[in-house]
């Protein structure tokens, strides 16, 4: 299964220009078809937290810009958005589409940032969740989830994903947390992690990017550095099965 994550400079609370520039990396790029591709949190707006103004509702202009994404380059896409769902409150995603434009899964940022304001505004999600796409289990999280390892055992025991996909804007002065976090959560759940971070500045941070591909052993497999661009690897699902199946670690969680 082929993986693809795009780090970018995200135009602060400009949609059209984010939207611009993932259409534009997708078609430098020309992903084969079924690829699973990646973008960073909140990738339309920006790590914009307030009063939701610029939360969508259900259904709005990020979804359908991901969904019609998905359908025209024929692609299994995971984005990032700011949702006031029908309860009245706002989450923070991560929506995937299948390359037909179907809404595969939503995940709800389960540690919002409460340095950052965000616990004040966004409302936490309740579990892990995660999706089928071809012989691969997926389950995404969202940037700060990623200092939680109880969070990833729980998606570990309730659903063996094979990939884990973590959206993020990450501070360039904690970088080297991020590096080690996600080598962590790699070997800890003997999973093969995605992790796609923005580059350039907001209101409130610097980014510096390092979007990274893991292995299950914690080696990088791909390294996006400190530019816009993308990365990119192959999984090996079959060697996968055979690492878990050689040190069946799992298996011992609900012991």
């Amino acid at each position: 299964m082929n993986i693809i994550g795009f780090q970018f400079d995200i135009a602060w609370e400009d949609k059209r220009a984010n939207f611009a520039t993932v259409l534009r990396l997708l078609a430098k790029t020309g992903p084969d078809k079924g690829s699973v591709v990646v973008l960073p949190e909140m990738f339309g707006t920006g790590f914009s937290v307030g009063k939701g103004e610029t939360a969508e509702a259900r259904g709005g202009e990020t979804e359908q810009f991901l969904a019609n994404t998905a359908k025209e380059f024929g692609v299994c896409l995971i984005g990032g958005a700011a949702i006031c769902d029908r309860d009245g409150r706002v989450r923070n995603e991560a929506l995937a589409f299948s390359p037909t434009g179907e809404l595969l899964a939503v995940y709800a940022k389960m540690k919002p940032f409460t340095l950052g304001g965000e616990a004040e505004y966004h409302t936490a999600g309740e579990r892990p969740i995660a999706f089928r796409w071809q012989d691969c289990t997926i389950s995404p999280f969202i940037c700060y989830d990623l200092r939680f390892p109880e969070l990833f055992r729980e998606a570990a025991s309730a659903h063996r994903p094979g990939l884990f996909a973590v959206l993020a804007n990450f501070p360039g002065k904690r970088i080297h947390h991020w590096v080690r976090l996600l080598q962590a959560r790699a070997i800890e759940n003997q999973a093969y992690i995605i992790g796609v971070n923005r580059i350039g500045s907001d209101p409130h941070n610097t980014y510096n990017g390092r979007s990274l591909i893991i292995d299950p052993e914690g080696e990088i497999l791909a390294d996006a550095g400190e530019r816009e661009g993308c990365i990119r690897a192959r999984l090996d699902l079959a060697n996968l099965r055979k690492y878990r199946e050689g040190l069946p670690f799992l298996d011992d969680l609900k012991r």
